[in-house]
């Protein structure tokens, strides 16, 4: 299971954001550039860069997001309101679609087409329920129909938030995960809840239908201290 240390982007610094309020937003450093790169010194195989002004429809940090692209060598994998493959062709590895894909999932079908191996599915829901637009909105769709839907099959991954989890640090959705290997062949990507080495652990050890994750998205807990990209990488890496 890979690591994937986050860095939410709002006003060109690094917030977290409890729960996915926006009134609630921490802030953890004016340069996100130097966090890209002390990760990837700690060994990150790959950085989640998520522009919340931008998946809000308020602005975007875009050049923000191409320079910590530009900045490591470690490939980025970036959301928050994208809609085209320009973050793709400027040099980002992996895009993640949210708000796109449940509004228009044949136009995110052409993007996993034209750049195969590269377009990400992002699927945050509260309840059950997929939010889009920054997680302000309801979708109308359920978490499992949205994984079933045909348009995302070629996807290279679904990334899957429980927002109630989310920047909690109070531990992921097991459950709800589980369920979600169940029900997709596609690779998934956890996100939401992890406060401790011990909870990535509890990750990379879930197993349904045979299938296991692909992938943790971690934020505050590295930034309160509470989990070390380094040593957590030693954990989960077998020895």
């Amino acid at each position: 299971m890979d690591l994937y240390p986050s860095i939410d982007v709002r006003g060109g610094r690094c917030v977290r954001l409890y729960q996915g309020d926006y009134g609630r937003e921490i802030v953890y450093g004016d340069d996100p550039v130097a966090v890209a790169r002390g990760f990837a010194g700690a060994g990150a195989p790959w950085i989640h860069v998520v522009d919340l002004d931008a998946a809000r429809g308020q602005g975007d940090n875009r050049d923000l997001v191409l320079a910590v692209a530009r900045a490591v060598d470690v490939p980025v994998q970036a959301g928050g309101g994208v809609r085209d493959g320009s973050l793709l062709d400027a040099g980002v590895a992996r895009v993640v679609l949210g708000s796109l894909a449940m509004a228009e999932p044949d136009r995110a079908a052409a993007l996993i087409e034209s750049y195969p191996g590269r377009v990400v599915i992002g699927l945050d829901h509260r309840d059950g329920e997929v939010r889009v637009r920054g997680w302000e909105a309801g979708s109308g769709v359920s978490l499992h129909d949205a994984l079933r839907w045909p348009q995302f099959g070629g996807a290279a991954a679904f990334v899957v938030t429980n927002i109630a989890h989310d920047a909690t640090m109070q531990g992921p959705d097991l459950d709800g995960l589980a369920g979600v290997l169940a029900v997709t062949e596609t690779p998934v990507v956890a996100s939401g809840g992890v406060g401790t080495v011990e909870h990535l652990e509890a990750l990379a050890a879930l197993e349904a239908g045979g299938r296991r994750l692909a992938g943790a998205i971690v934020g505050r807990a590295i930034y309160e201290g509470t989990v070390d990209v380094a040593a957590a990488l030693a954990r989960l890496t077998p020895h």
